[in-house]
């Protein structure tokens, strides 16, 4: 597929056909860099993207113990009026 370098205001753009950016699964923001040359675009995921489906994935498969066992410090040691 080809497209046209057009010019926006002081810039210049890409126009991309809907069902391509659709294919690639990209929005309203990517992410852009060069590579050996190549311009690479790729959607911008939202931070966290997925975390809820692998926190759960984590937890059904009995995954997400605590790693580190609990060191007592002199503040858990202290009894505190409030």
């Amino acid at each position: 597929m080809r497209a046209n370098v057009v010019r926006i205001g002081n810039s210049q753009g890409l126009r991309l056909p809907k069902a391509l950016l659709d294919a690639c699964g990209i929005r309203d923001q990517v992410e852009l860099r060069v590579e050996q040359g190549r311009l690479v675009i790729e959607p911008l995921h939202a931070v966290r993207d997925g975390w809820a489906e692998a926190a759960q994935a984590m937890s059904e498969s009995g995954d997400d113990r605590v790693l580190d066992e609990e060191t007592p410090t002199e503040f858990d040691a202290t009894n505190w009026e409030w």
